[in-house]
């Protein structure tokens, strides 16, 4: 590779000396090796002559400007630290600056990498020296002096740009106006090259003595070294042709063009032809031989002429296309006139042309009005320029005259100086101080110099780091993008092998065994950590959540680890997919709300459901909107708890360790959380007596732990549900209001859907021991964290009808699904784990609140009043029941009393 580095970097200088209106007459020794090793390269590489006379004259210009050149470069650390002089010259295709001991080695000594560089260099270091700083290393290099110095900073700057800018539009689609934004010009105007010590001809000049030196050896490479060295010597052994008498110039002639051929192979059939027509022909004509001579040494001039040539071409098609059309125009007119029957249809003809030329003299003689009024008004603008370059030179002379005046004064002010006594020391201290006004104009000369060339760099790097960012970005959205066409795939596979699966039992053992280890396989593989859109990096690799729920639960049936792994790939795939479209607008609209306050607005982002960051606060603001809350009124229950046990406290223990299983908060015995949630539920026992404690309690405190963290947050949150949010006697101990609900919830199955409602009461399926659960803990291990955090959010905010509207939206979401089964058995299986093919949040979230529409709250009252009265009569009528068994009880043992039974008779 270093090799081929070295050779285009040659090929490049070869290219560019070709170029050169001038060539000098005689080259020099290393010139000719440079050229040697050039073509040498050219011809490896395929190039020919007739590619390069072909080039555009931009890519001949762009390479005419070859940044090359030699500068001293700091060396290796420690002792060793020298300044080493090197060839530097820049690569264009890899955006690399490559050093060289000398113009004529092939193997470059390295590299610096400058499409992630910055340049820099310090007003009080010696003068030449700047620095280039890569992620990796720092490289402090030294020119001749500050005029240099400034020039290859502001080189290498464009050169920066321009690979920047056209490698970010190979990838992404930038603007076009975005690329002269980071142009250097706007704040550093174009330093003039050195052409003395930059450029093409210090390459093509004679090695200097200081790189052959044996202190300006490379230690570090030596083997590049040697090989340098002993291709510069082999390059460097004159040949037959070269070392004949210049006088025999058929034969040198005849010599130089075998030896090039011997060298370069090959050439192309119509350069060996002309070669054999000179030999036949004894030359060709003196002037026609140096046409051609000067032709293939100046390609420059040729594409010249050709270019004239074919502009000369295109202006001649020009005039015979408007001949053309004026000759069509000409024999379409006469071929109407020919082609009229009549002699009045010709008459017509010829009164229309006569218009047509009025019509044309018209716009003449107006086109002739404007261009006197032009020529007057350019008149005009002539003789106002005449009186500004007038009155600019007065003004010029009047400058001029004042410098006069104040040279005469500064003169005066001498002579006096010198004429009097003391004069000597005044003097003295009056030039000290010119010198010193001298030496500080530099100073700020020199440091305004250099703040407009840091600004130039702050400019274009920031530039380049947008122009990074939102390649960056881009990219994100599109592996964003195929990460979710991934899980849509994988989901798709899944769901294949489920189906199959299920058909296990009709398959041969064969291919039974297949496909269980193709299921085995599936499930032990991990789901990768998701790609975060909102960040730059792929997020870390995690089972779980935010909120610390494991993203593929496990579970001991197979079959719903299938349906587990298919439901997180499907909502993975979903979120990746209206990252950009929806999370994103909704979170920058929940980051420009500073102050809540109940609206439609809020109302629609809740629905939506609160990002992760925005949720605590809303929780917070609901919670204390229904409930009032005492600085030290939790901490007074905690101390209650520890001086009297509340009757409540074992079955506290007993649940509160099968509470949230697939959260890795609550897996743990000895978990933080888990020592609050027995410090929340033992203050609320002591908080509402009548209640104590109902199961389903140390879920919603759970829940409301993971969002809130503080402990004493989450106990009034857990009141406001309990006492404010929910219908009275919902965690009584018969569960009066829960069973109202399950009531209410069957009418409003009916009404909604009245097709899936005939189709359960077909079967004669009873809902409530799918949805009890449901509508005692909020949904808590029925749905997935994702849409449960959803449901909790407009929960709090709207009241317990958003449960009636998620609980009919689950179950139109499997409408069809459920249509299919024809069996109570397959339909009590399936509505069992059905909430787990609930994948898409947002669709789930439309049914809900749009196609569920209307569901006013008062309707909900009304139902819940109705039911509870006959629920309170079937009650009053159950507590009747059981008053007369009871009493009919008692009356039978006095019965058998009076008749003398006894009661081991009566056990007999």
């Amino acid at each position: 590779m270093n090799e081929l580095d070295g050779n285009d970097k040659l090929l490049n200088i070869h290219e560019e000396s070709l170029l050169e209106t001038e060539a000098p007459e005689k080259p020099l020794k290393d010139e000719a090796i440079a050229e040697t090793h050039v073509l040498g390269h050219e011809h490896t590489m395929g190039v020919t002559t007739d590619c390069s006379l072909t080039s555009s004259k931009d890519s001949q210009e762009k390479k005419s400007k070859k940044l090359c050149g030699y500068l001293h470069k700091l060396g290796m650390k420690g002792p060793l630290k020298a300044w080493k002089y090197r060839f530097f010259s820049y690569n264009d295709n890899k955006c690399h600056l490559q050093y060289y001991r000398m113009a004529t080695d092939v193997s470059p000594l390295g590299s610096i990498d400058l499409h992630a560089a910055t340049f820099h260099f310090n007003m009080e270091a010696e003068e030449g020296i700047f620095e280039i700083k890569t992620p990796t290393k720092s490289y402090i290099l030294k020119a001749i002096n500050n005029h240099t110095k400034m020039y290859w900073l502001q080189q290498l700057q464009r050169k920066r740009w321009e690979y920047c800018n056209n490698a970010l539009k190979i990838h992404t689609r930038i603007s076009m106006a975005s690329e002269g934004e980071g142009n250097a010009d706007d704040f550093l105007s174009p330093v003039k090259t050195p052409t003395e010590v930059v450029g093409l001809s210090v390459a093509l000049m004679p090695v200097p003595q200081e790189s052959t030196s044996l202190q300006n050896i490379s230690l570090k490479h030596p083997w590049k070294e040697i090989q340098n060295t002993v291709r510069n010597i082999c390059n460097s052994k004159p040949t037959q042709a070269i070392s004949r008498s210049i006088f025999h110039f058929e034969e040198s002639e005849q010599a130089a063009e075998e030896v090039t051929a011997n060298q370069f192979g090959k050439m192309s059939p119509s350069l060996n032809f002309a070669r054999k027509a000179r030999r036949q022909n004894g030359g060709l004509p003196s002037n026609l031989e140096n046409i051609s001579h000067e032709k293939m040494n100046n390609p420059q001039l040729q594409i010249k002429a050709i270019t004239e040539e074919l502009k000369s071409q295109k202006d001649l098609v020009k005039l015979l296309h408007r001949a053309l059309v004026s000759a069509q125009e000409e024999k379409r007119v006469c071929t109407e006139y020919l082609s009229a029957p009549e002699e009045k249809d010709r008459l017509e003809l010829i009164r229309h042309k006569v218009r047509q030329i009025g019509d044309l003299r018209q716009r003449v003689e107006a086109l002739e009005q404007e261009k006197q009024d032009l020529e007057q008004c350019v008149s005009f603008k002539d003789f106002h320029i005449g009186e500004l370059k007038e009155h600019v030179q007065l003004l010029m002379e009047k400058n001029s005259a004042k410098q006069q005046v104040i040279v005469k004064q500064n003169e005066q002010l001498l002579s006096q100086m010198e004429s009097d006594n003391n004069s000597s020391t005044g003097m003295e201290t009056l030039q000290e101080q010119y010198r010193k006004i001298d030496s500080l104009m530099d100073d700020i000369n020199a440091y305004s110099t250099q703040n407009k060339f840091l600004n130039s760099e702050i400019h274009q790097v920031t530039q380049l780091w947008r122009n990074t960012v939102e390649k960056e970005t881009t990219l994100l959205r599109k592996c964003s993008y195929l990460e979710a066409r991934n899980c849509q795939i994988e989901s798709k596979y899944l769901i294949l092998l489920r189906k199959l699966q299920e058909a296990l039992p009709y398959l041969d053992a064969e291919y039974s065994e297949v496909i269980k280890r193709l299921i085995e396989d599936a499930l032990q593989s991990d789901i990768k950590a998701p790609l975060d859109p909102s960040s730059t990096r792929f997020s870390p690799i995690s089972e779980y959540d935010d909120y610390g729920f494991m993203i593929i639960p496990e579970y001991e049936v197979e079959h719903l680890k299938l349906l587990a792994k298919i439901q997180a790939l499907e909502i993975r795939s979903n979120k990746l997919l209206t990252h950009e479209v929806v999370d994103k607008p909704l979170q920058m609209k929940w980051n420009n709300i500073e102050e809540l306050s109940h609206s439609t607005e809020l109302k629609t982002l809740v629905r939506c459901g609160i990002p992760t960051e925005h949720r605590k606060r809303v929780w917070k603001w609901l919670t204390s909107q229904r409930i009032r809350i005492c600085a030290n009124h939790y901490k007074d229950l905690l101390r209650k708890c520890e001086t009297a046990q509340h009757p409540a406290i074992q079955q506290i223990e007993l649940d509160i360790h099968r509470t949230l299983t697939n959260n890795k908060h609550f897996n743990s015995s000895n978990s933080e959380f888990i020592q609050k949630l027995r410090r929340v539920l033992f203050a609320f026992s002591w908080q509402n007596p009548t209640i104590g404690y109902c199961q389903g309690l140390n879920r919603i405190a759970a829940m409301a732990l993971l969002v809130l963290e503080d402990e004493e947050s989450a106990f009034y949150c857990l009141v406001d549900i309990v006492e404010n949010i929910m219908p009275a006697e919902y965690y009584s101990n018969n569960l009066s209001g829960s069973q109202v609900d399950q009531r209410v919830f069957k009418d409003f199955l009916s009404e909604k859907l009245p097709r899936l409602s005939a189709h359960l009461d077909q079967y004669k399926i009873d809902l409530s021991l799918i949805t009890f659960n449901w509508f005692l803990v909020i949904f808590v291990d029925s749905l997935v964290s994702d849409i449960l955090l959803r449901v909790w959010d407009a929960f709090l905010y709207e009241g317990t009808k958003v449960i009636f509207r998620y609980a009919l939206a689950i179950f139109k979401y499997n409408e069809e699904e459920i249509f299919k089964l024809t069996d109570a058995t397959e339909i009590y299986q399936y509505l069992s784990f059905f909430t787990k093919t609930i994948c898409d949040g947002r669709k789930l979230m439309n049914i809900a609140f749009n196609e569920l529409n209307p569901f006013p709250m008062k309707l909900v009252r009304n139902r819940r009043a109705a039911h509870l009265e006959k629920f309170k009569t079937e009650l009053a009528e159950l507590e009747n029941i059981k008053q007369e068994y009871v009493k009919n009880k008692e009356e039978l043992r006095s019965t058998d009393n009076d008749m003398g039974v006894s009661e081991d008779e009566e056990d007999t």
